[in-house]
């Protein structure tokens, strides 16, 4: 029996050795929702386990999230219904939802953690859409100095990078010439620069109250029949100055993820985004499903199709798996 047993551990430590998808705690982002007010933790219903901080409290969010291993953050503001106009100016103000958590996490934890930051319009805007809108229709080159803007004063406030979402062309090189001007040269850019019109997204847009209010965004996300659209789109934002590149959603699109590990020398992020984890929760919750082994299987295959960066709501229980040995 003791024989068996020792040749049982070294074959299962073998196959830990060997493996040839690797991943690391490191290369998680968590997603945060910081929304207006003070004193605000509340629960989303729509995905649940997640939840809705004021810049004032997000700090206990981070503090839980260090606990499990993870140190890498996206922040997603919500401002009031109030202060929602036609042109997101919410987005840029100096005291914003986004632009005083970057501060309040800045004197809390330093260089601690490292802090990503959406940069778009569709949360600030009382349309829902990303960009600015004229005779009903989503305006691309007045949007970019707004969406510039935005970046500047993420990176005035504290934050490490920026990610535009917009999905308006030449988005990477509005922000590349502001930041550079502004004088953070230094700032990197993760472009979402495949970004797909997606059904996913669902949500998400319930969390953040971003929906739009008419027609929809497939005028300036990609159309999910599109393979080669999703290259050409990548390629525009690297020959723009972008560092890294996001692939969004994550499961349904890891075709896209591996074409573009293949093709591109830059890092590969995908955003495995609410919807997916919706799904999991939801199978889950009625008994269908090992969530933690479906979980960790996702990961993996996202990794595996050539991501190096994953956001995700899941990033504490993987970063867990990973420090238990479960993946990694």
């Amino acid at each position: 029996m003791e024989i068996r047993s020792r040749r049982l551990r070294s074959s299962q430590l073998l196959r830990k050795m060997t493996r040839e998808t690797r991943l690391s705690a490191d290369s998680l982002i968590y997603p945060f929702f910081v929304r207006e007010g003070q004193g605000v933790i509340e629960e989303l219903p729509s995905l649940p386990g997640q939840v809705r901080y004021s810049p004032d409290t997000l700090s206990k969010g981070v503090e839980e999230a260090l606990e499990n291993g993870v140190s890498n953050f996206i922040l997603f503001g919500l401002p009031g219904p109030e202060k929602k106009d036609a042109m997101g100016t919410g987005a840029w103000i100096e005291d914003g939802v986004v632009q005083q958590a970057l501060q309040e996490l800045r004197r809390s934890f330093g260089d601690q953690i490292y802090l990503l930051t959406d940069v778009c319009l569709c949360e600030y805007t009382d349309h829902g859409h990303c960009g600015l809108i004229e005779d009903g229709k989503v305006q691309n080159d007045s949007t970019l100095p707004l969406i510039a803007k935005t970046a500047l004063s993420h990176a005035q406030a504290g934050c490490d990078m920026v990610a535009p979402s917009g999905m308006m062309d030449r988005t990477v090189a509005a922000l590349r010439e502001a930041l550079d001007a502004g004088g953070y040269p230094d700032i990197p850019i993760m472009s979402y620069a495949a970004k797909y019109a997606s059904a996913y997204y669902g949500p998400f847009r319930d969390a953040a109250g971003s929906t739009p209010q008419f027609g929809d965004r497939k005028t300036y996300q990609m159309d999910y029949h599109n393979q080669k659209e999703a290259l050409k789109r990548i390629q525009l934002d690297v020959n723009e100055g972008a560092d890294l590149l996001i692939v969004k959603p994550a499961i349904a699109y890891l075709d896209i993820i591996a074409k573009a590990a293949e093709r591109f020398e830059l890092p590969i992020a995908a955003y495995q985004v609410s919807g997916e984890y919706a799904i999991i929760k939801a199978a889950a919750a009625a008994g269908l499903i090992d969530e933690r082994a479906v979980v960790n299987e996702s990961a993996v295959a996202i990794y595996r199709a050539g991501a190096e960066i994953l956001i995700s709501y899941f990033a504490k229980e993987l970063a867990q798996a990973i420090q238990k040995g479960d993946i990694g």
